[in-house]
């Protein structure tokens, strides 16, 4: 089945389309889900309404059929499932900052897969932006300063300057996401594995870039940020309960909107593994804990000689 085949609707100009008449599952006919790869491929998020027959297990399937499946490095899974993260607004589920998901990882994931349980009657939608395009809108210095340019990785941040949280947030993030510290330098610029694109890996895990001075840092993330989120190219998504979000978490990043108030929102995600990023000049992530491994490996030789 040929994307071609598939009832594609675009959403907006430069990301996202609407994937019609396809029921979601893990049985899902070889040559319909080659099309939806495809299509995830072209246009990184595909949304897909009324998969309300879903459930918890019903969207682990559904998500295996994509490769392996990874939970939270940090964060419990759902009670009764084995992948399944849950973002519930009163729990601290509200990532109002824009992201991809996991960046903080080696080899953070290649896909994801959210479903709408409880939505507000106003308010609480998600907007995704291009990532490969954004890098094709930089202007050619800044692209060629780019290809160059790693950034640090971590979730250990200042997480409540960047949400405004309360004391009780900030107790939870500190007990839970960094009860493990990860820190992983990537390049800011990844070749795709599939398509072969660059694009751009920045988002609010990114700490600083390696090799300069903090406020230089600060003002070229401005910089390198201001051209993905430009509204050209970004997608917004109001959501309805079933509704299903895939996106390529490789090529996009994205920002769930935090306008609702205490109204409810919860939605459930499923990570599909990843690989680890190759820069423009071949090389790879790398976590902090294999360069000082390295480095204590290159040592360890040369004291045992001086000794």
């Amino acid at each position: 089945m040929p994307e071609n085949l598939l009832e594609l609707q675009p959403v907006a100009g430069r990301i996202g389309a609407e994937v019609r008449n396809v029921r979601l599952s893990a049985a899902l006919e070889p040559a319909t889900f080659a099309a939806i790869r495809a299509a995830l491929l072209r246009h990184k998020v595909l949304f897909f309404r009324g998969q309300q027959h879903l459930d918890d297990s019903g969207q682990e399937g559904f998500a295996k059929l994509w490769g392996e499946l990874v939970a939270h490095p940090t964060v419990p899974v759902r009670d009764g499932t084995g992948y399944l993260l849950e973002l519930d607004s009163e729990h601290g589920g509200r990532a109002n900052s824009w992201h991809t998901d996991v960046t903080f990882d080696l080899a953070y994931p290649q896909a994801s897969i959210l479903r709408a349980v409880e939505i507000p009657a106003a308010g609480g939608d998600t907007v995704w932006a291009n990532t490969a395009q954004a890098y094709l809108d930089l202007p050619a210095p800044l692209r060629q300063l780019a290809d160059q340019l790693w950034a640090l990785h971590t979730n250990d941040y200042d997480y409540a300057a960047r949400f405004n949280t309360d004391a009780a947030g900030l107790k939870r993030y500190r007990e839970i996401f960094t009860s493990t510290i990860y820190e992983t330098e990537h390049p800011v610029v990844r070749v795709h594995p599939e398509t072969g694109e660059r694009t751009l890996v920045l988002g609010h895990f990114v700490k600083k870039l390696l090799g300069l001075p903090t406020s230089d840092s600060d003002h070229l993330l401005q910089l390198l940020a201001s051209y993905v989120t430009r509204l050209e190219n970004t997608v917004r998504w109001r959501w309805s309960v079933g509704d299903v979000v895939i996106w390529d978490n490789r090529a996009t990043q994205h920002y769930a909107i935090n306008d609702y108030g205490d109204q409810r929102r919860v939605v459930r995600r499923v990570t599909v593994a990843g690989d680890i990023p190759v820069s423009v000049d071949g090389r790879t992530s790398l976590s902090r804990s294999e360069r000082r491994q390295a480095a204590e490996a290159v040592r360890a030789p040369e004291q045992a000689l001086a000794s």
